[in-house]
């Protein structure tokens, strides 16, 4: 992979060609520079996820000993987990340069068929949060990964005239956070699906230990392990951690990245030993000193957070669901016997975990949207 001191320029359709690099140009030169250090270069040296690795090797091994480009790819799962970082690296192994945009970015049909149309032979074009790609965009996406064509029409009405443009061979990647929005046509067109988990805290370690190096942090294993211990699982929070402990421990003195300085630090910015950040405690305490434990509407419980539901419903739910603090039920969200306690507080006999609520959507919710 090359570096990044050359300047890159935006197409004016909106994407830019990143020739097997990550780009941010929105960051300054050292935040790019920082992308670039600890992202894997390399399908071997990408931690955790072993079951997409394994089958992504395999997908790229066959494609090269065919000299074909693979099938194309969709890569599904929450924020974070390295979905940018293996696209990054499927360009990589395939030795092609890679084409970056979005979703949002792509309004029009016109917008895909020139991204489309300046594609070369091999090329990947990265699709990041495919899903919010416009309808009319999609449906030329459809007939351009199956048969490597697009109709550009021409004109207006009944004179309007469609014409072929053929489409050397190439690969799409996909990156999805919400995978049951993509329509079944184009979900269908992805050869290969991959769904990204969470890590576990010693692949976490492992990560945080790579990145230390690379940044010329020095740190101990203890500090290493309270950072992943508290990262949710997810590397790209790991690294801000990581980054603000360093942070911290150069600002009083230690240099040094240790079970002190990680914990000071983390308690300075509101990470508790759960991983829990200030909104996911804003959410259960809501839920538990506010309303009883629930359920409540979403709608409610955002507002006594003051937060936008699609906030609490993104950012804080699929982690508190997944570690059994909160629950989702057809009357409401419900907060667990788990929850109770993390927040010191005793839990009432019918917190869930204690004695199931009901979940079935006989009575409406106690404390409605």
């Amino acid at each position: 992979m090359t570096g990044v001191d050359e300047d890159f320029e935006r197409d004016v359709d909106g994407s830019y060609d990143a020739s097997a690099r990550i780009v941010d140009p929105g960051g300054d030169e050292d935040e790019r520079r920082l992308e670039v250090a600890l992202r894997p270069k390399r399908l071997a040296d990408f931690p955790g996820q072993p079951r997409v690795r394994d089958q992504l090797g395999l997908l790229l091994e066959a494609a090269r000993r065919r000299q074909r480009p693979p099938d194309h790819v969709l890569l599904s799962g929450p924020p974070g987990l390295g979905k940018t970082s293996l696209a990054m690296i499927i360009a990589a192994e395939l030795e092609q340069p890679i084409r970056i945009t979005s979703g949002p970015a792509i309004q029009h049909a016109g917008d895909l068929a020139a991204i489309l149309s300046s594609l070369a032979e091999g090329e990947v074009l990265f699709l990041d949060e495919i899903h919010r790609m416009a309808r009319p965009a999609e449906e030329m996406l459809y007939l351009a990964m199956e048969d490597f064509r697009v109709d550009v029409v021409v004109g207006k009405g009944p004179g309007a005239t469609a014409i072929p443009l053929e489409l050397p061979p190439f690969t799409v990647v996909g990156a999805t956070t919400r995978a049951g929005l993509l329509p079944a046509p184009l979900r269908d067109r992805f050869g290969f699906t991959g769904h990204l988990d969470f890590y576990a805290t010693a692949d976490l370690a492992a990560i945080l230990t790579r990145n230390a190096t690379l940044l010329r942090i020095d740190s101990t294993a203890q500090g290493i392990d309270e950072i992943a211990g508290r990262s949710r699982g997810t590397p790209r929070i790991a690294n801000r951690l990581l980054r603000r402990v360093r942070d911290y421990a150069q600002v009083h003195g230690k240099d040094v990245v240790d079970l002190g300085a990680a914990r000071a630090a983390l308690a300075l910015f509101d990470v508790d030993e759960s991983g829990l950040d200030r909104l996911d405690r804003a959410v259960l305490d809501a839920l538990c000193r506010r309303f009883g434990g629930g359920p409540v509407g979403l709608s409610t419980l955002a507002v006594a957070v003051g937060e936008e539901p699609d906030t609490v419903e993104t950012v804080a739910e699929p982690y508190l669901v997944r570690e059994g603090y909160l629950v989702r039920t057809p009357r409401g969200r419900a907060a667990s016997a788990l929850a109770w306690k993390h927040l010191g507080l005793t839990a009432p006999a019918t917190a869930v975990g204690a004695i199931p609520l009901p979940l079935t959507d006989e009575a409406d919710s106690r404390f409605g949207d």
